[in-house]
């Protein structure tokens, strides 16, 4: 595990974005693309990029930013399935990403799903630094590379901005260096502190709607939507999520053959699957 005192030369550092299916977590969106570069003294150890299948529509606001479409994504692997060789480059690394809270909140969310405890560590983000070091008009990271004169790779596809990400820290670095920043520590500190896991929302839940999610359980729901309507269905509990407008069940609808959102308040009757799922 890095520690503070490190010198920033002998850390392992994992560079990661995600691209997703619309900007709220907490609304049931997902991870469609991921990619991570780790490595080390400039030296590159390892480098993974993958599309996702978010069981789940591709808002059109979110395709119009990634140019992904859900026929992109369809035969796709599910983050399941890519989750252990992204932990794997994750390992006794410090993270880097560019807006950092946004995909922490993200790979929080899928973490859960698949009842992984939350990953501890240190993270640092290239937007937080950016903000204290330089006075660009935008910190977007497009403009960051223009600015600091690096060069960008496809903007909005997930190893497109890892790369991209990847030259911008370094070259801040650089500029770090001469302000006699050389500890993980002191990197920390420029960027205004750790960016933390984000810690999951703690409702309190059904008994059977625990014990799904603990187990791994299908759901018989009965269930009244916005407009009224009362549907029967089975579903395979995925999350649970929290917004504004209330706490959500997100799960993999049996029926609809995708990702769907639950409103707790709504659900007027469940029953537990027997037996393992």
């Amino acid at each position: 595990m890095p520690s503070p005192a490190d010198t920033l030369g002998n850390l392992t550092f994992a560079v990661v974005d995600v691209e997703t299916t619309g900007l709220d977590v907490g609304a049931g969106h997902r991870v469609c693309e991921i990619a991570v570069l780790r490595y080390r003294g400039g030296k590159v150890l390892d480098t993974f990029d993958s599309l996702v299948n978010p069981q789940r529509p591709i808002s059109p606001s979110a395709s119009a930013v990634n140019r992904l479409s859900d026929r992109d994504v369809a035969n796709a692997p599910v983050f399941a399935q890519v989750a252990p060789r992204v932990a794997a480059l994750f390992e006794d690394a410090v993270l880097v990403a560019h807006n950092a809270p946004f995909d922490l909140a993200f790979l929080a969310a899928e973490w859960r799903r698949l009842r992984w405890p939350p990953r501890l560590g240190f993270t640092v983000d290239t937007l937080a630094l950016a903000r204290r070091l330089y006075a660009f008009r935008s910190n977007s990271l497009s403009d960051l590379a223009r600015g600091l004169r690096v060069r960008a790779d496809a903007v909005h596809r997930a190893m497109g901005d890892v790369w991209t990400t990847a030259r911008v820290f370094e070259r801040m670095l650089v500029d770090l260096q001469r302000q006699h920043v050389v500890t993980l520590g002191d990197l920390l500190d420029a960027q205004g502190g750790n960016v933390l896991w984000p810690e999951a929302p703690q409702p309190t839940l059904p008994a059977l709607l625990e014990a799904a999610l603990t187990g791994h359980r299908r759901l018989w729901l009965r269930y009244r939507s916005s407009d009224g309507r009362v549907s029967e269905r089975w579903v395979e509990p995925l999350d649970v999520s929290a917004n504004d407008a209330g706490t959500y069940l997100v799960a993999y609808c049996l029926e609809r053959g995708e990702q769907r959102l639950f409103r707790l308040d709504r659900i007027l009757e469940m029953q537990l699957e027997p037996g393992a799922a």
